[in-house]
């Protein structure tokens, strides 16, 4: 169970480092964008942030499949997921993520939802910046977080 629980840890920093990529590109993309005035560039920042948020959702895939031994099956399995992420599983594991985090994190869960589902000139401009000022810092949080749990998972001992 420990090699197991060393490689779900060595996923989640690997995946860290790939959401930490698409953080940097998100804020340069738009940053970029606003002085050129091209509106192109909430298109290119509103992918980058639904893979922001694809990508923690990979990391509560792995946590679930790998240490909880469980992922929610219903229509409304993002947000269960999400959900589940800020639970303690007694004898199992710790929160994950805390309570705070899952209320910010949610707003990038509904986002990534509108992206798939709406023709990307439609967007609000608005709303892709508020999640766009908030990343660095919802980052660094999540950060913080998740590299708490993987501490907690290297240091599991076989049973």
């Amino acid at each position: 169970m420990k090699n197991e629980y060393l490689i779900i840890a060595a996923r989640i920093k690997r995946e860290l480092k790939n959401i930490s990529e698409v953080v940097s590109r998100s804020i340069n993309i738009w940053n970029k964008g606003a002085i050129i005035g091209d509106d192109m560039y909430i298109d290119a920042t509103a992918l980058n942030l639904h893979s922001f948020y694809s990508g923690i959702e990979k990391i509560f895939v792995i946590v679930a499949e790998g240490v909880d031994q469980s992922k929610p099956s219903s229509s409304s399995w993002h947000k269960a997921l999400i959900q589940q992420m800020g639970a303690e599983i007694k004898g199992i594991r710790p929160q994950v993520i805390s309570d705070s985090l899952i209320n910010r994190l949610d707003n990038y869960r509904g986002f990534r939802h509108v992206v798939r589902n709406v023709y990307t000139y439609t967007l609000d401009e608005r709303n892709i910046k508020l999640l766009v000022d908030e990343l660095e810092d919802i980052m660094k949080a999540l950060t913080k977080e998740l590299l708490i749990f993987v501490d907690f998972l290297e240091k599991i001992e076989i049973n």
